[in-house]
């Protein structure tokens, strides 16, 4: 595992997940999937909702029908979810994780370029960060209307350095989910996990340089 001590001078930007990173949706979201889930009279196991994190909206749409049968209304389905968390969310329940802003302004302090790369739809990454009065704070907003693939592939990651104007080595990404994390290591970033839902694996250590438990941590291993 590379100490990111003996690494720091590489580090020019910051590449942040959002779901389960800067904002605390990943909760909400699974009581809106659970609850809605309930609504149809079906069963919807944690362990279900586990496997969705991280992924993108059409890998999800694949994912309950291959657990429901093809004939489940997954369309539907995602989108009487996404009014329950939106209508959470704008009863105020969302909020910043731990030590999102104290980053920030650090790196800000430093003149780091920071971007959000994440699975969300722009419209939806744009509300989640306006919820939380955070959307200024990014020099790019990279989302899954952006590419061609979503996590694990790299697209995001690529896309999102070649936006800030960085090689990808040169990049720090901060991630909570698997597919996150598999995502940013195959781009070739610096991958840091700060787990929110899903623990680390085995799997996650030996992709990331290290696993921290929040955001306050980081600037720790940054300089």
């Amino acid at each position: 595992m590379v100490n990111l001590l003996n690494t720091a001078t590489l580090v020019e930007a910051v590449i942040f997940d959002m779901d389960g990173l800067l904002v605390d949706t990943e909760t909400l979201a699974m009581r809106a999937l659970m609850s809605v889930a309930a609504d149809m009279s079906m069963d919807l196991p944690e362990e279900l909702c586990h496997l969705l994190i991280g992924v993108s909206a059409d890998h999800c749409r694949l994912m309950v029908q291959d657990h429901f049968g093809l004939d489940f209304p997954a369309e539907s389905y995602f989108k009487a979810a996404d009014l329950h968390l939106a209508a959470a969310i704008d009863a105020g329940c969302l909020r910043l994780k731990a030590g999102v802003l104290q980053l920030l302004a650090y790196l800000e302090d430093r003149r780091m370029a920071k971007a959000v790369a994440t699975s969300s739809s722009r419209h939806k990454a744009i509300r989640h960060l306006e919820a939380t009065e955070i959307s200024n704070r990014f020099e790019a907003i990279i989302t899954r209307d952006d590419v061609e693939r979503g996590k694990p592939h790299p697209d995001l990651f690529l896309r999102t350095a070649d936006e800030l104007g960085f090689p990808p080595g040169r990049c720090l990404s901060l991630e909570d989910s698997y597919n996150g994390v598999r995502a940013a290591h195959a781009a070739g970033t610096l991958v840091v996990m700060v787990p929110d839902i899903l623990p680390p694996t085995d799997e996650m250590r030996s992709k990331c340089v290290t696993i921290v438990p929040n955001l306050h941590a980081v600037p720790s291993i940054l300089f």
